[in-house]
């Protein structure tokens, strides 16, 4: 049963950490989108 739970826990961990790398590229992708978009407004002025 021990075993089990150890288990659970590392993919839990593996899991949690992935999330987080995702959520960093798409804040990324997000963050260079606004860029662009800044980048074309001022352009159009």
């Amino acid at each position: 049963m021990q075993k089990t739970f150890l288990g659970l826990g590392a993919i839990l961990a593996m899991m949690t950490l992935a999330g987080c790398q995702t959520a960093q590229g798409l804040g990324r992708d997000v963050s260079t989108a606004g860029q662009v978009i800044q980048q074309e407004s001022a352009e159009a002025m």
